[in-house]
């Protein structure tokens, strides 16, 4: 009996496993992630002609229509992916930012060198944005408006002494420039400005250049230019030092900053970081000020309500001979609703590099070590989801705040632009005295955009201007 039911044991557990064996292996492992949907376009070239040969709503759009919200390309010399939501984007640039590094290209690092901010991340970056973020911060800016102000003032009259039609983006760049002189130097020797702005110049136009230490190419004078930017920097840092400067401009912060060994930074890091600066400075206040040019010329309503709430503050100044207030700033509703909705129609940056420091999976999909990462600012900015009516101007949507991460121009995350609260001072104050005193006329008016590199209306939008 005790044989017979160790019997019956023995085949009840090999039924078991004869019965489970099926499902056993059935049980596949686990597959490995994909790359996302998308197409890598040409050998090299990627989908990069693309990119800057089509209106950048377009371009970005008709992906995310096409692939969802995160897709793979190739674009600069690159593999990519890119992400077009808000998830996404704090993703990349907050909750997971140590899974991305800030990335440029080699090329682009020489012009404006290596020590610079945004090429860094960790302790670096900590010490040097802290020290960038110091020198912009209100406390810091506010002080400027008066000199802003007779900036402001000395643009505006030579835009309307010159009597002809002027490209407004270029005139702009040469505002935000000294704008840029004014908040890392301070009051500047004429000479030195003259010479930064005549080397920066080349520097610009040899910075999407091709790549090649060909001499007489754009590229190879650039990388002339920049040494001698270095030379010019490092002459005024040696005499700021002799006259052991107490201007609480960036130039003090750097040169006075100690870590935590004593040891200061090299001349070599605090050029890098001026130059880096100066650059992150200009073009992108320059195009946001055109834009908001040809936003207010094309919606006269809009225009005499920023008017009136602009010369209500000019009569309360007794019609501009008392100067602007920080206080006043801070209360121009109207118009700081414009500047918020042109910094969203236009997305000067439309997106941002990352570069993945390992294999990361995101919503199921790979995006490969070595991978630049895309986070799509211009695809949120315009997505009807958030902002009913995306191609249509209209300041009022920011009347109620955005939802987070969902308004990005500045960028985000530890990598976000320091100097936003200045580049808003600039507008603001511009705004105020061209609309007071000021009147323009767009000549020739052509829609459409075009790149150099960032987005601005065609032709630099031909202006004259005039005494109102």
């Amino acid at each position: 009996m005790e044989i017979f039911a160790i019997l019956v044991c023995i085949f009840l557990f090999l039924s078991t496993l004869v019965i489970s064996f099926p499902f056993i292996k059935k049980n596949k492992p686990t597959s490995k992630p994909k790359l996302p949907p998308g197409s890598m376009g040409w050998p090299y070239i990627g989908q990069t002609l693309q990119l800057y040969s089509q209106h950048p709503n377009i371009f970005f759009a008709s992906k995310q229509k096409r692939y969802g919200e995160i897709f793979k390309t190739h674009i600069l010399g690159c593999p990519c992916v890119m992400l077009a939501s808000p998830e996404a984007a704090r993703f990349v640039l907050v909750t997971h930012s140590h899974l991305f590094k800030p990335t440029y290209p080699k090329s682009k690092e020489k012009l404006i060198g290596s020590s610079a901010l945004f090429f860094h991340q960790g302790d670096y970056h900590t010490r040097i944005r802290k020290l960038v973020q110091t020198s912009l911060s209100p406390e810091s800016i506010k002080k400027l408006i008066p000199d802003i102000e007779t900036q402001v003032i000395s643009s505006l009259e030579s835009w309307v002494s010159v009597r002809h039609v002027i490209n407004a983006f270029c005139e702009m760049k040469k505002f935000s420039f000294n704008i840029g002189i004014l908040s890392v130097f301070g009051n500047l020797e004429n000479n030195y400005r003259e010479q930064l702005k005549e080397n920066y110049s080349i520097v610009e136009k040899g910075y999407n250049s091709f790549p090649t230490r060909i001499p007489g190419t754009a590229y190879s004078k650039a990388l002339l230019a920049r040494k001698r930017i270095h030379e010019i920097i490092s002459e005024i840092i040696c005499k700021k030092r002799e006259q052991k400067l107490i201007e609480k401009v960036l130039l003090s912060h750097l040169l006075n900053y100690k870590d935590e060994k004593e040891e200061m930074l090299t001349d070599e890091e605090i050029a890098d970081n001026v130059i880096g600066v100066l650059f992150a400075a200009q073009d992108t206040t320059a195009s946001v000020l055109t834009w908001i040019l040809k936003y207010l010329h094309d919606d006269q309503k809009l225009l005499e309500a920023v008017k009136a709430e602009q010369m209500s503050i000019y009569e309360a100044n007794e019609r501009g001979k008392i100067p602007l207030s920080w206080n006043q700033t801070r209360n121009m509703p109207i118009t700081h609703r414009v500047i918020l909705e042109s910094l969203r129609m236009s997305s000067i940056i439309s997106f941002t590099f990352r570069e993945a420091v390992v294999d990361v999976v995101y919503k199921g999909y790979l995006i490969p070590k070595g991978w630049k990462v895309m986070p799509l600012f211009r695809n949120i900015h315009h997505n009807p989801e958030f902002y009913v009516n995306p191609q249509s101007f209209d300041p009022s949507r920011f009347e109620v705040s955005p939802k987070p991460y969902t308004f990005m121009p500045f960028g985000n995350g530890v990598h976000s632009c320091p100097g936003n609260e200045l580049a808003k001072l600039n507008m603001l104050i511009l705004i105020h005295h061209l609309v007071t005193k000021f009147r323009w006329e767009v000549e020739g008016y052509e829609s459409g955009v075009e790149y150099s590199p960032f987005p601005i209306p065609m032709h630099g939008l031909p202006t004259r201007f005039l005494r109102d």
